[in-house]
This record gives structure tokens, C-alpha cells and sequence, in this order.
């Protein structure tokens, strides 16, 4: 009997809604990866902290992506730590640039709660958490 052929079927965490959120993550990872890089290696002594914390928030973005779409149960674990981290990252600075503008030269990902992104970054941890906590716990076992 021959072997299916074509992509390995969605993990639970990626299956259904998860798909978009994974998309979500996927392009702020890249897009938060790029904009850090090219901060940090032209214009670090403009706005140190600030390019500091867009480049801890595309690693959290890289980490998300990859736990979601690799799925199991070490990857939900992962996932969920980190949403809730991203989540406490974009409350503290989102208020932090609200209550001392100064602070931040320059925006970060997570300023003012992310609304220079729609306020995107609020939003996905709160919607990532949900999702880890409603999709199955079984899904996705590799």
C-alpha cells in the first residue's frame, strides 16, 4: 500500500483557528525580526531600550510560531509561557510609554500597547492563551 503523499495533516494547536493565529505570529515574528535587526545594527545609540524590547518581542514571536506549529504537549507548555510573557511585556511597556513618552525615543512593537500595529500585540496573547486553553491538550503530540 502506498504512502499518502502531500503536506502532514495540521496539528491541533494549528487546526481551524489556530491556522490564523499561527499566520498572525508567523508575520510578526518576521516582521518584528527585521525591524529589530535593522534598528539595532544602524541605529542602537538612537533608542537603545526601545530597540531592545522589539527584538525580545520578535524572539517571543519566533518562539510562539514555532511551539504552535510543532504542537504537543512541551510545545503547549512553551507556547502558554510565552504568551502570558508576551502578554505582561505589552502591558508593561504599552503603560510604561503612556506614562513616560520619554522613556522611548522611538516605538517598540508593544508602545502603547501595540497601536502602531492595530493594537495586534495586546490582542494575540490574549487570543493565544484562550486558544491554548480551549484546543484539545492532546493535540499535536509529535
Amino acid at each position: 500500500m502506498a504512502e499518502p503523499s502531500g503536506p502532514p495533516a495540521a496539528s491541533g494547536l494549528n487546526r481551524g483557528p489556530g491556522r490564523l493565529l499561527v499566520t498572525l505570529y508567523a508575520v510578526f515574528a518576521v516582521g518584528a525580526t527585521s525591524r529589530s535587526v535593522y534598528q539595532l545594527s544602524t541605529r542602537f545609540h538612537e533608542a537603545p531600550l526601545a530597540y531592545l524590547l522589539s527584538a525580545v518581542a520578535a524572539a517571543v514571536y519566533v518562539v510562539i510560531t514555532v511551539a504552535l506549529v510543532r504542537g504537543g504537549t512541551g510545545a503547549r507548555r512553551v507556547a502558554l509561557v510565552c504568551c502570558a510573557a508576551e502578554l505582561a511585556g505589552v502591558l508593561t511597556v504599552g503603560t510604561w510609554t503612556v506614562l513616560d513618552p520619554a522613556a522611548f525615543p522611538d516605538a517598540t512593537v508593544w508602545s502603547n500597547y501595540g497601536l502602531g500595529y492595530l493594537l495586534l500585540p495586546l490582542v494575540l496573547p490574549v487570543v493565544g492563551l484562550l486558544w491554548l486553553r480551549r484546543s484539545p491538550a492532546g493535540a499535536g503530540a509529535v
